[in-house]
């Protein structure tokens, strides 16, 4: 029998996105790239076991906002906000499986820009994403913003959260997600990570200390 995607190659392992078996050259060449990979597929598992968070000096630095400084004290003092914002980007993931790394990042950069003109001019200018999904997740984090800053002012009576601290924050986790995903098209590698963090089972959820923990270290 050969290959469901060459039809050259004998096919030795079975492909949960083509619902067939598939040639190990094939499955390492379209994995994420022409195949919607389930999470659960054990080729993609073994696949991610080889993969680390790709070092921030190796990244195409021009999409990471290099001119805004974060350093380690902003985030241990943002703890809460980064783990807001992350988990509005989970919910979006959840509430749409279709969603990428590629739509995340998008959704990222596109609302970082906001607050860099926010902060920098005053001046508020939503930049709209290029499809509904990203959209939905930039809608989401901007509902996560507005929610925080009405919890601030409940409880301390003035909003504190400042527009610069808002765009440090989004930058940090466009430089994670970036960091996380593999750069293929159909990458979810940072998604399932997000997924894993604030699972769907309350029970399952970690403490706010040790979420933030794992979502500041990479």
């Amino acid at each position: 029998m050969s290959c469901a995607i060459c039809e050259k190659r004998k096919q030795k392992r079975f492909c949960p996105a083509v619902h067939g078996r598939i040639c190990p050259q094939c499955c390492g060449e379209q994995r994420e790239v022409t195949l919607d990979c389930p999470v659960d597929c054990v080729y993609l598992r073994q696949a991610r076991q080889h993969e680390r968070p790709r070092p921030f000096e190796e990244l195409d630095q021009s999409v990471l906002f290099p001119q805004v400084e974060i350093g380690e004290q902003f985030l241990f003092q943002q703890q809460h906000l980064l783990l807001g914002l992350s988990f509005a980007l989970r919910k979006a993931a959840r509430a749409d499986r279709n969603l990428k790394d590629s739509d995340l990042i998008a959704a990222l950069t596109s609302t970082a820009k906001t607050y860099q003109t926010l902060a920098n001019s005053g001046l508020h200018y939503e930049m709209p994403g290029p499809n509904l999904g990203q959209q939905a997740i930039a809608g989401e984090l901007q509902k996560m913003v507005q929610e925080y800053r009405e919890a601030e002012q409940k409880h301390t009576g003035q909003t504190r959260l400042r527009d610069a601290d808002l765009l440090r924050a989004l930058v940090f986790l466009v430089r994670m997600a970036h960091a996380r995903t593999s750069g293929r098209p159909r990458a979810r590698a940072f998604v399932d990570f997000l997924l894993a963090q604030f699972p769907e089972n309350p029970s399952a959820i970690l403490p706010a200390e040790e979420a933030g923990s794992r979502i500041i270290v990479p």
